[in-house]
């Protein structure tokens, strides 16, 4: 792929913030693999308690809040050409992996197959998709964050074909 233009430091900053979101939801599905591995739940779920609580609060008290961060990224940042390719994209990759955290959440729900609360279900199919999905996602989003803050667009398989497509228009 071809990038277009350069990225200044806040459009980094602002790019890296964004993946937080599908960072945040994967972590619901590493129940399993945090209670395996303690220290692993240690490195990543206390740097991130403050910020699950955050989001967490305004998803309880804001019951459309999702939406609302959907449709404000899609619109205001995602269909904004005043604003760099760079932030845009991430953008839109952000919303990608967000949404398709969220039709699995709704999958598994029609499924009646408990992925947020593998570990405690004892479902081993249930354990080894909440895993899968917490690894693809959280490395995902963790791989994006770390690609955006040296300033390179991160690509994710589909989803930066997806994202890139989307930006173009």
């Amino acid at each position: 792929m071809t990038w277009r233009g350069s990225n200044t430091p806040l459009d980094r900053i602002l790019a890296c913030v964004i993946y937080l979101l599908p960072l945040l939801e994967s972590v619901r599905y590493g129940e399993y693999i945090f209670n395996l591995l303690p220290i692993l739940a240690t490195l990543i779920l206390v740097p991130l308690s403050p910020l699950l609580r955050f989001y967490q609060g305004i998803l309880q008290a804001f019951p459309f809040a999702g939406l609302i961060i959907f449709f404000a990224l899609l619109l205001l940042v995602v269909r904004n050409t005043n604003l760099s390719h760079f932030l845009r994209f991430n953008a839109m990759q952000s919303i990608i992996l967000k949404i398709a955290l969220s039709l699995v959440a709704i999958v598994s729900q029609l499924l009646g197959l408990p992925l947020h609360t593998a570990a405690m279900s004892g479902n081993l199919l249930a354990i080894v998709l909440a895993n899968m999905l917490f690894l693809a996602f959280f490395g995902g989003s963790l791989y994006a964050i770390i690609q955006a803050a040296l300033g390179r667009y991160p690509d994710l398989p589909v989803v930066s074909d997806a994202a890139y497509r989307q930006v173009q228009r």
